[in-house]
């Protein structure tokens, strides 16, 4: 049975996702990036120089969209396309000195962010917090996976 209590949570977790949205895509637009393109980068971040098509694949996006973002990434200086070394037909995705500048200092804004939410926060409620989260997060994968048409992971 679904309780006051539960709504309170609930409007709780959505307002918390406005506004660490809001508060991400403003911090984004000042570098001129979007979601998805910032997603890219991180991706970039993750493995290193990559084709196009296993940044396709990491992000679970068509090969068009995955052009679309480096098209973009390309034309304001934070991603390059370079020959890739043993396969004559592909290209790989690097970053620019600015494409690593930039992804430096969302590391440093992550790291800033933590400490904003959660230095002050005794471990124990930490703990609580971050298990507790971590079964909505399950619960809303699962579901995801349920009401996708393509069934596969999110």
């Amino acid at each position: 049975m679904v309780t006051d209590k539960h709504y309170a949570a609930l409007d709780q977790v959505l307002e918390l996702a406005v506004l660490i949205n809001d508060d991400m895509t403003r911090s984004l637009a000042q570098d001129g990036l979007t979601v998805s393109r910032t997603h890219l980068l991180w991706e970039l971040r993750r493995r290193g120089p990559s084709t196009q098509r296993d940044l396709a694949d990491a992000l679970k996006v068509s090969a068009r969209t995955v052009t679309g973002l480096v098209d973009g990434l390309e034309a304001t200086g934070f991603v390059t396309r370079q020959p890739h070394p043993t396969d004559r037909r592909a290209t790989l995705v690097t970053f620019t000195e600015r494409g690593v500048r930039t992804v430096e200092e969302m590391e440093r804004g992550q790291q800033e962010f933590a400490r904003l939410l959660f230095a002050e926060m005794p471990e124990e409620r930490l703990d609580c917090f971050s298990e507790a989260l971590g079964e909505i997060l399950i619960r809303l994968r699962e579901a995801s996976r349920l009401t996708d048409p393509r069934g596969g992971d999110q």
